[in-house]
């Protein structure tokens, strides 16, 4: 049962990081599709960044064999220890030695590199903070470690990612979460996290009623369709006895993966605030600078001033209207996003004042018409009352043409 639940979770994580690849690969069965040695540097190369050597040519055995013998060269060059795996294991389609050799992969590459980005949250001893940071100085590093300081960070990374999931559960007091085992047959854990990273999406008192099986049905539909998490599990994989650690452990660093590239969206998000109010100070400064310097100059130079300058914020603003129209239309917005909204209103409506300004400005009879204008823009910008009664509507509506006129 554990070794059918690791195939199948292990095959969907792999299609899941596959899709990325600059030419995606879909596998259907994990242990005679990993005898092409392709799909082992395809995956590889998605995980790591890199781009490793390869035989080309007809897919005959020499060709799967080379390409393998340098995905496990690579792995080794990352002071993995390939325990009892080898060529021949893989070329055969061993189950045990495929899921072992997969199971290494997603630690290292998946939960290893997430656990690192909470190094500092919880004080690891043999967690390396900076190694979040300086990935090559983490890879010289990490060649030196001695096996036994390599089996206690892999205690590390796993006690971190528990400690991670306990803590999104904290907001639920009677949700307890103590190994990657029976602590989430009944789905409660899933949904709890899922509340902690998207409120609003599940309610977990609700779901306290329901059964194990309902709760996690919900739990793995809500994560696809909202989270974009690949369902990697079913109800029946974890609603036993014993589940499968391993795949548990994947599953939920898919959620780990969400928080962190949540976080780095809204610090992304941050910057660009910092970015946009700069400009937005810059331009409040030139327009006023621009009123001062035209005080005196004609009517032709001053429309001609701010014909310059409407080009000129028109081309540059496009950099920033994604941030300055992002949320808008959203009741909740971070302080940054507030202000920022306040700063680009205050301009827009300088800029609109000093717009009305010139256009008074027209001489005769070109005022008279411009005035005309601005009453029948206004007009068009009142609110109509909300009316049920189409003939109280119809009634209303014709009033405003009658001014029009």
């Amino acid at each position: 049962q554990r070794e059918f639940t690791q195939k199948k979770t292990f095959t969907s994580w792999i299609n899941s990081i596959l899709a990325k690849h600059t030419h995606p690969y879909v596998i259907s069965d994990l242990y005679t599709d990993i005898q092409q040695g392709h799909l082992l540097l395809d995956l590889l190369e998605v995980l790591s960044g890199q781009h490793l050597p390869r035989e080309k040519g007809p897919n005959n055995t020499f060709r799967c064999r080379s390409n393998i013998e340098n995905a496990l060269t690579f792995l080794k060059s990352k002071s993995l220890k390939l325990i009892n795996i080898h060529v021949a294991d893989i070329i055969e389609g061993k189950p045990s030695i495929v899921l072992g050799l997969i199971w290494t992969i997603i630690f290292h590459f998946h939960i290893e590199e997430l656990a690192r980005t909470l190094a500092c949250t919880y004080n690891q001893p043999s967690l390396d903070c900076s190694s979040a940071v300086d990935s090559s100085s983490k890879a010289s590093r990490a060649a030196n470690k001695s096996s036994k300081i390599k089996e206690r960070w892999k205690i590390s990374a796993t006690k971190a990612l528990l400690l991670w999931a306990r803590e999104q559960c904290s907001l639920h007091g009677s949700i307890n979460v103590t190994d990657f085992k029976s602590s989430w047959r009944s789905g409660l854990p899933f949904l709890a996290i899922i509340q902690a990273l998207r409120p609003g999406l599940v309610d977990v008192e609700q779901a306290k009623a329901r059964s194990n099986k309902e709760n996690l049905n919900e739990a793995f539909r809500v994560a696809e369709l909202e989270l974009n998490i690949p369902r990697l599990l079913e109800p029946e994989d974890v609603d036993i006895m014993n589940p499968d650690e391993k795949s548990i452990m994947t599953y939920v660093a898919q959620f780990l993966q969400y928080s962190r590239n949540l976080r780095e969206s809204e610090e992304d998000t941050q910057e660009k605030v910092r970015e946009a109010m700069s400009w937005l100070a810059a331009q409040e400064k030139k327009l006023a600078k621009l009123l001062v310097d035209t005080e005196n100059e004609t009517y032709y130079q001053k429309y001609k001033e701010m014909v310059s300058f409407m080009e000129a914020f028109s081309q540059e603003k496009k950099a920033f209207l994604p941030v300055l129209s992002s949320k808008r239309s959203e009741a909740e917005l971070s302080e940054g996003q507030e202000q920022m909204r306040e700063e680009w209103d205050k301009l827009i409506s300088q800029i609109n004042e000093w717009k009305v300004k010139l256009d008074q400005m027209l001489p005769s009879p070109l005022d008279s018409i411009e005035a005309w204008l601005q009453e029948v823009e206004h007009l068009q910008a009142e609110d109509l009352p909300d009316l049920q009664d189409p003939f109280k509507a119809m009634f209303v509506f014709r009033e405003k043409i009658v001014i029009f006129k």
